[in-house]
Order: structure tokens, then C-alpha cells, then sequence
């Protein structure tokens, strides 16, 4: 999508990381690239501090890669939350698919639900699975609901009723009902219409669990700039305002490792290469994705444990960054990770007052760092408080630190090297196919490691490679995603059909780009489908086209090394 009048507005990038946060931008014709440290009790303190280096008077437009969402997820502190559904079904959060994260562990634990039961609160109404209403909305016990909720202090709903993606009325009037109450409310027929409860539920229910603690993050932010300015990135490569974010958060739970493939594709292409894993090294986590020919979507990512069934780019993370912490364990083996020393205090190297050994300060005790010229030269390392804490650690085992620091980027490369194996090889992708895209603060000293263990033939290093994800963010357009639940044999649904569904969608989008500053002439729309062998459980996502067939068959030999052309195909979603 294109922006108007760019040339008299200053368009920066900011990417909060897990220790420092990235800022670049662009200004009479040269970029300028600058860190500072991350605040991790509020991301919006090290935001604006680094916005305020930037002296230009020019208007900003600001693209903002936030962690928020994420660690609200991640570390259960988001908001008092409650889930209003259908009588009967408010256990299913807990029930799940009954599936098991790891089926041959008898210990296995299963994630609690974000929701406690005592806040899954049901109502009586019914629509069946032709969109049609069976049962009316009880609105007696709908007040007596909003009373619970208001009496428990509860801050956001989120409101999921059987086949509601095909008829939304219940859930509208829920809204209405909590309009006055000062509830947050998230419903699942905005959030995600489609089919499968379980997974529209989860998502919704994510949605309103974060929506709170990103709205008053966004109000902070507003105090020091013009939240009109502010753009959000999400999981999907693209951005939307800060508006639309504060609504739908859940489209944002990784949106810093988003712009990095996003930055990662666009140097790679214009390098000529078109056939890339991105690898994104920082100080608390390593992230991974494989790009053959276009950006990888996905709809069937878990974080911590939870399905968010939301189009994300399909990205591998491990906890394995700069700040990793060494450990030896009971039985004597080295581990490194996934604890990390984040921004403060850091790696012991940094001289903040760190006193366990990390990959940074393996890498600086080998050399790979050098001291006097860290962060450009803006932030000096310091080496003996690290040979002291690497002592602590090898006196006890008779080695030296040299040994130890040597181990400690073995034992980091190996847990990286399963993730990017993840990624390639156990998708049916041969690595040497492929060039590695090597950016994040910590990537280029381990990448050559990584590709020779893995046969890849090319490692491409871009320049800046530590703030290439702020880089991906301004590059990124504005995205929106849009489906539609059609569930129907393929012969049955005339491409008259089909057009008709996606001009529903596409009027849709219109208006809402509209509402985002863009004229028809800015508006680029792509098509999927999401098709499957009937009698199967789960799609794939495929490129619209009249030969919608053949393109299935062939999608689906490519991703489970099989097809059958006689059987019949279902079209699942339209996108």
C-alpha cells in the first residue's frame, strides 16, 4: 500500500526487544540507526526516551513493533477477564481438544486456561449450524450476567456463541448491553468467524485478556506522541493504526519477529535471492522462519501453550539469544536458556551488575566481541568481572575459561540448529537450497556454525543487522486479514459463488482502508482458500484461481508428499 506525502514526514521504526529497542529512520537520504536500552517494567519508558534523540522537526509517523501483548500472554498479567457463551459450553477452554503437549510423559501438566471457571459464565440462546436462531437471548439473564461481572470487578469480556460466525446477532447484543458499563469486549465474530469453537473462543478470549494492557500502553505512549501518528506491526508482516490495535491486539503477539522476516525477504530479494531462512538472533530469544518464494502464513500458532488461530508469519522461536544464562544442572551438563538476563542487569559484560555467565560474554572471552567497539562504540564492554564469574563456574571442574565459553556457544549453536531444522529439513526442505538471512545483535557470530552444521552455502549478513526488524517494520504495509467460513464440496460452489463471498469480504476491506487514510488505488487484495480432501480435519491454505484443483493437489504433495485426485475437496474458509 502507498502513503502519501512521505517526503515531509519523518518515518521511524521502533522495535522493543528483549534488552535493547531499535530505532531507524530515514532522513534526507540517509539512514540514521540507534539502540538504547529496553525498560522491561514499562516498554513505553525506553520508547520515548529513544524518540526524544531524534531532533527533526518534521512531522513523525511512527511503526511500533510491540512486545506487550506478548509478555501480558506469556507471564499471565493481563486483564481480569470473563467469557460470556452459551449455556452449557463454558468449559470449552478447559476441554480443549483433548490433546496432550507431549503424549508419552505420564507427568505431562496442561496449561491453565487464561480464564478461571468461576468467570466462564453462560446464558441461554441458540443459533444451528445454518446461521438460524433456535433460542433467543435470555435478557434477564443477561443482566443478572453483567451484574456478576461488574460485582467481581471484571475489566474485559470476551463474548463466543455457537455458530456465530454465521450469524452474529447474540454477541451484537451482548455489546450493547456492556456498552455503558466500561467492560472491555472482545467477540469472537470480529475477532475470528470461523468455524471450530474451541479455536475461535481461545482467540478471542486472548484478545480480551490483552486488550486492556495494550490500550493503556498505547495511552502512554500517547502522553509524549500523537497516537494518530502510530502505527502497530502484527503477526502477519503488515501494520495497522494504533486504533485498530488497541481493538484486536491478539493481531500483534509477535509482531517484532514478524518485521524481521518481513526485512530479512525484502534485503534477500534485493540481493537476487528468493529462497531464504531468516535467523534472528537477540538478547533473550532466537527466532526462525523459511521463505520459498513468499511469506509463509499460518493459522495454527500456539503461544505458551494457547491456540491463536490468527494468520501469523510461520516463525520457530527458541530461548537462545546474547543474554542466555550458562548453568551447569544436577547432574553436571552444561545448560544455557532459556533464562535470560535481559536488559538489566544484562550479560555480565555489559558491567551493570551481572554476575552469571552468558552467550555475549562466552562470545567476548572468545573474541567475537570486542570491547572498545560494542554498539558502534557507544557502550563499552567490560572483560574482568566476566573471567571472574566464568572462574566460579570452571574452578569446581578443573577447565578453563576459554573451554567454558567454547561449550557454552555448543550447547546455544546446537539449540538453534534444532529450530532451524525445525523449520527446513522437517518440512521437507533441503538447507542447501537455501541462504541464510543473519540479523539480529547477536546472529552474525554464530551463523557461520549454524550453516556449516546444516550444509547451507551462503550466509548473507545485511548491513545494520541489529535493528533489521525495525528495518522490516518500515518497509511493511498495511495488512488486514478477512475470512469467511463457506464449508461446502468444492462442486458445489460455482465460481459465481465464490466471487460473490469475496466481494462480501472486499467491501468490507474497502471501507475499513478507507478508514485507515487509503484510496481504492492504494488497495491491493489477495485471495485464499482454504481446502482440504473431504474427511479430513484440518486445510491448507492455497492461492485463489479457477484451476483451484490442481492447486490443492499440488500444494498438498508438496506439504504431506501425497495427493489423491479422486477424491473430492472441500472449500473450509474463504480469505
Amino acid at each position: 500500500m502507498k502513503e502519501k506525502n512521505r517526503t515531509r514526514e519523518l518515518l521511524v521504526s521502533v522495535d522493543t526487544g528483549g534488552t535493547f529497542t531499535d530505532f531507524i529512520y530515514e532522513e534526507d537520504g540517509r539512514l540514521h540507526v540507534f539502540k538504547v536500552a529496553s525498560s522491561p517494567d514499562d516498554p513505553s519508558l525506553a520508547v520515548l526516551q529513544g524518540l526524544k534523540k531524534i531532533t527533526s522537526n518534521k512531522r513523525r509517523r511512527i511503526i511500533h513493533g510491540s512486545t506487550v501483548a506478548t509478555n501480558a500472554l506469556l507471564e499471565r498479567k493481563g486483564a481480569i477477564t470473563a467469557v460470556i457463551t452459551n449455556k452449557g459450553f463454558e468449559d470449552i477452554l478447559e476441554i480443549g481438544r483433548q490433546t496432550r503437549s507431549s503424549l508419552y510423559d505420564l507427568s505431562c501438566v496442561r496449561e491453565e486456561p487464561l480464564i478461571p471457571r468461576e468467570l466462564r459464565l453462560g446464558v441461554n440462546c441458540r443459533v444451528d449450524s445454518g446461521g438460524n436462531i433456535i433460542n433467543d437471548l435470555d435478557e434477564r439473564e443477561l443482566n443478572s450476567v453483567i451484574t456478576a461481572l461488574q460485582n467481581g470487578k471484571v475489566e474485559s469480556v470476551a463474548v463466543c456463541f455457537l455458530f456465530s460466525f454465521l450469524n452474529p446477532s447474540h454477541e451484537l447484543l451482548v455489546e450493547e448491553f456492556l456498552e455503558d458499563t466500561g467492560i472491555e469486549v472482545s467477540m469472537s465474530s470480529r475477532v475470528l468467524a470461523e468455524f471450530r469453537e474451541y479455536e475461535r473462543l481461545s482467540a478471542t478470549a486472548v484478545n480480551a485478556y490483552v486488550k486492556p494492557v495494550m490500550r493503556k500502553y498505547i495511552s502512554r505512549l500517547a502522553t509524549g506522541i500523537d497516537a494518530s501518528s502510530l502505527s502497530i506491526m502484527q503477526s502477519n508482516g503488515g501494520r495497522v493504526s494504533a486504533k485498530t490495535a488497541s481493538e484486536e491486539p491478539v493481531r500483534t503477539i509477535l509482531s517484532g519477529p514478524a518485521g524481521g522476516v518481513v526485512g530479512a525477504w525484502a534485503v534477500a530479494r534485493s540481493a537476487g535471492f528468493k529462497r531464504i531462512i531468516s535467523f534472528d538472533m537477540g538478547g533473550t530469544s532466537t527466532d526462525v522462519s523459511l521463505v520459498d518464494g513468499e511469506l509463509p502464513i499460518a493459522t495454527d500458532t500456539r503461544i505458551a501453550g494457547i491456540p491463536v488461530k490468527i494468520p501469523t508469519i510461520d516463525i520457530h522461536t527458541v530461548g537462545a539469544g546474547g543474554g542466555s544464562i550458562a548453568t551447569f544442572d544436577e547432574g553436571g551438563a552444561l545448560r544455557v536458556g532459556p533464562e535470560s538476563a535481559g536488559a538489566d542487569p544484562g550479560p555480565v559484560c555489559y558491567g551493570k551488575g551481572g554476575s552469571r555467565p552468558t552467550v555475549s560474554d562466552a562470545n567476548l572471552i572468545l573474541g567475537r566481541l570486542l570491547p572498545q567497539d560494542f554498539l558502534g562504540g557507544t557502550m563499552k564492554l567490560v572483560r574482568s568481572p566476566v573471567e571472574k564469574a566464568f572462574l566460579d563456574m570452571t574452578r569446581p571442574r578443573g577447565m578453563s575459561i576459554e573451554e567454558l565459553a567454547e561449550g557454552i556457544c555448543t550447547v546455544t549453536n546446537s539449540n538453534m540448529e534444532r529450530a532451524l531444522r525445525g523449520v527446513s529439513v522437517e518440512k521437507g526442505h533441503d538447507p542447501q537450497d537455501f541462504v541464510l538471512v543473519s540479523f539480529g545483535g547477536a546472529a552474525a557470530m554464530h551463523a557461520a556454525f549454524l550453516a556449516s552444521s546444516l550444509g547451507i552455502p551462503c550466509v548473507m549478513i545485511p548491513q545494520n543487522p541489529g535493528t533489521l526488524s525495525a528495518m522490516g517494520m518500515l518497509l511493511s504495509d498495511v495488512i488486514k486479514d478477512y475470512s469467511i467460513t463457506v464449508m461446502k464440496d468444492l462442486s458445489e460452489t460455482s465460481e459465481e459463488n465464490q466471487e460473490n463471498m469475496f466481494a462480501e469480504l472486499e467491501g468490507r476491506a474497502h471501507d475499513e482502508m478507507k478508514n485507515e487514510g487509503f484510496h481504492d488505488g492504494d488497495i491491493l487484495i489477495e485471495r485464499r482458500l482454504d481446502l482440504r480432501y473431504k474427511g479430513q480435519s484440518y486445510e491448507l491454505i492455497v492461492p485463489y484461481d479457477k484451476d483451484q484443483r490442481s492447486i490443492f493437489h499440488s500444494s498438498h504433495k508438496k506439504t504431506y508428499g501425497y495427493c489423491d485426485e479422486s477424491r473430492d475437496i472441500e472449500v473450509v474458509n474463504l480469505r
